[in-house]
């Protein structure tokens, strides 16, 4: 039995492939129109599914959005945490491609507007606005204390991420925000 906040859930290893890319193009469908103008008919299409079966996979658009926006923020903190436990690398190098992940991907037009999304429609996400941020400071303090102690951890991991939300309202490019980023990085690294 399927929950109105989950969806279906997947039964083979293609359902969960074509549920994957139902759930991105979503998104895509989604930053492009925003909640409100985007219709399941419009989901659908660029899915390429029929409209009866994207309602058998999801039983409203709230479901699929919420759906679309956990799955992209799962996505977003596994490769957070795959970077920042990689310690063959320096730190603050890790830290700026974990932030490139959780946050400068979503530099730009079109990622403007997936941010824009989630933002004006905390309502329909419920509990996943507050709990991946909240990962995310875990995984950037956890990874500074290894190298530099729990004690300055803490502030310095709330310091990035404060710098990083500044600058993703303040530059037009990835490439601008990650230069901004490893020069701040470097400095509270030192």
């Amino acid at each position: 039995m399927s929950s109105p906040d989950v969806g279906r859930p997947p039964s083979t290893v293609a359902d969960t492939d074509r549920r994957t890319t139902v759930l991105d193009s979503a998104m895509a469908t989604f930053a492009r129109f925003g909640y409100r103008k985007t219709s399941m008919e419009e989901v659908a299409r660029a899915a390429r599914i029929s409209r009866p079966g994207l309602y058998f996979l999801f039983s409203s658009k709230e479901t699929l959005f919420r759906a679309a926006v956990t799955q992209t923020l799962d996505r977003d903190l596994t490769a957070v945490e795959r970077v920042l436990t990689d310690s063959g690398r320096p730190l603050a190098q890790r830290l700026v491609e974990a932030f490139d992940q959780w946050a400068g991907r979503y530099i730009g037009p079109l990622a403007r507007d997936v941010v824009a999304v989630v933002e004006a429609s905390p309502e329909l996400l419920g509990e996943i606005v507050e709990t991946a941020p909240r990962r995310f400071e875990e995984l950037v303090t956890d990874a500074i204390a290894v190298e530099k102690g729990q004690e300055s951890a803490g502030p310095a991991a709330q310091t990035m991420i404060s710098v990083s939300i500044g600058l993703k309202h303040q530059t037009a490019s990835r490439e601008v925000y990650l230069e901004r980023l490893e020069a701040a990085v470097g400095l509270l690294m030192r």
